[in-house]
């Protein structure tokens, strides 16, 4: 009986991806930490430093019209968003077997 119940919990607890497990809020901070990093120079956001170590301001790509929209903020990362980061995560996770 114990056996049979270990079982269950192992499996039942595989079926957990790291999506399931992560607030939407977690989910908004890696969705914006994802398009900083892929952000090609020094100034993807306001609040990041230039390479002379002052802030970015009005300077940076999420200030500026045109080009690059990086996320910065969780109010740039729609529900939607969200959404497909999990749905993605829990297919990738699906292909795995």
């Amino acid at each position: 009986m114990k056996r049979t119940l270990f079982y269950f919990l192992l499996v039942s607890m595989s079926n957990y991806t790291a999506a399931d497990t992560l607030s939407d809020q977690q989910i908004k901070s890696q969705i914006i930490q994802q398009s900083i990093q892929s952000y090609p120079g020094n100034c993807p956001c306001p609040y990041n430093r230039a390479s002379n170590g002052s802030r970015c301001g009005k300077r940076s790509a999420w200030s500026r019209a045109g080009g690059y929209s990086p996320y910065c903020y969780p109010s740039d990362v729609s529900n939607e968003m969200v959404k497909q980061y999990k749905a993605k995560q829990t297919s990738s996770t699906n292909n795995k077997y």
